[in-house]
């Protein structure tokens, strides 16, 4: 039989995003808020990430999750885990399953948190046989640090991102040699010193221009074949390789509630107040970008709360608003959606590819809006920022705006 129940607003997902969203809100006093979660332990990703970085202080990832679960419970948010949502019975009315059985929450306000997760070997169509010692960074990290399951001897890293070189430590901790990371790209995309740590202290090497286009083995992985990007193929021995990166935004529950998804980013579209095209559905964290730091979408949470509880006290919803697109080479933008009342302060931007110092030219039905030149440079699979003081100038009745380097 399936309970019914009422709260003021219901999160799903107990990453970081949903979280601190319902640490603002419980602490803002809205109501019941409710953080559902199909994990069995709330914190989301850095619940298996032991190394240090979270947060000021630089916690590990254990504590950091720790610590945004006693901000939430703290300040009365109910967090409930291994509840998984399975579908929506109404535009804010949502059925879960959980040991206690099936249940049919109503809330005021909705917000998806559901995050990211990267690509498997199947998903990015890597053929071969289908051997033991196929891994991604989460399944790695969890395998090793978790469950201190054995892993292998020799291993090969799909990736030099970031998330990439956190593969690498985890594999170092856990006694694996590492043969190399490969990437598609003309040369890594993480700090430079990160890659100068990894090449000169723990001798692996950064094979660029390359892509792993087979997986060989039977029963456990005996190698993978590479194509460089001048078609030569090489073998490389390896028991165990690890795909890292090539997020997209866990946006099931987004698709199922027929909401507006960014063909950039893959995730709900959402404008400056995080507010979907489903009145009272907001979205925040990982399934908006994929992915970015845990620090970074705590804090979109804490102004998340907020833009919930203004909706809460005065029941404002935009009626229509204006598209972002973006053009080759970038590859997304968030937000992607512009509305009267509530612009965005910034926008966070992805590129293909690496440009020192980009010019960025933003443009609507032919006239430009504003140019700027990023202090930085964009580097692929790493996020770079732009102001948003041209917003004011956008046609609220006009085409969609449109932003491409220059």
């Amino acid at each position: 039989m399936r309970r019914e129940r009422i709260v003021d607003v219901l999160v799903v997902g107990a990453g970081p995003a949903g979280l601190a969203t319902a640490a603002g809100l419980a602490a803002a006093g809205v109501g019941e808020v409710e953080v559902v979660d199909r994990e069995r332990q709330a914190g989301g990703i850095p619940r298996h990430c032991l190394h240090g970085g979270f947060g000021r202080l630089g916690m590990t990832g254990p504590q950091y999750a720790e610590r945004c679960v006693a901000a939430a419970v703290g300040t009365g948010a109910v967090l409930r885990t291994g509840v998984s949502v399975t579908a929506w019975a109404a535009p804010l009315t949502v059925d879960t399953t959980s040991p206690r059985g099936l249940e049919r929450i109503t809330a005021r306000a909705v917000v998806l948190a559901t995050g990211a997760r990267e690509r498997p070997r199947a998903a990015r169509l890597v053929p071969g046989t289908r051997p033991a010692g196929v891994y991604t960074t989460g399944e790695l990290q969890q395998a090793a640090d978790l469950h201190r399951q054995r892993i292998g001897t020799r291993a090969v890293v799909v990736g030099a991102e970031p998330v990439s070189f956190t593969a690498l430590d985890t594999l170092r901790r856990a006694g694996v040699a590492v043969a190399a990371l490969v990437t598609e790209h003309p040369r890594h995309q993480a700090r430079p010193a990160r890659a100068l740590d990894a090449r000169l202290r723990h001798g692996v090497p950064v094979l660029t221009d390359a892509t792993v286009v087979e997986l060989v083995g039977r029963g456990r992985l005996s190698g993978v074949g590479l194509r460089h990007r001048d078609g030569r193929t090489a073998h490389v021995a390896c028991d165990t390789v690890v795909f890292t990166g090539d997020f997209v935004p866990d946006h099931e529950l987004a698709r199922r509630a027929g909401l507006l998804l960014d063909p950039g980013t893959r995730g709900p579209a959402v404008d400056g107040a995080f507010r979907t095209d489903g009145r009272g559905v907001f979205a925040v964290g990982n399934v908006l970008h994929a992915a970015e730091p845990a620090r970074a979408v705590a804090r979109e949470g804490t102004l998340a709360a907020e833009a919930v509880r203004r909706y809460l006290s005065d029941g404002d919803w935009p009626s229509a608003s204006v598209r972002l697109r973006v053009a080759a080479p970038l590859a997304w933008i968030a937000p992607n959606r512009l509305t009267p009342d509530d612009p965005p302060g910034a926008f966070t931007l992805r590129t293909t590819e690496f440009a020192a110092r980009p010019a960025l030219v933003i443009t609507q039905d032919g006239r430009t809006l504003h140019r700027t030149r990023s202090r930085r440079p964009a580097v692929p699979n790493r996020p770079f920022r732009v102001a948003g003081d041209w917003t004011g100038r956008v046609d609220a009745r006009g085409g969609a705006v449109r932003i491409a380097l220059g």
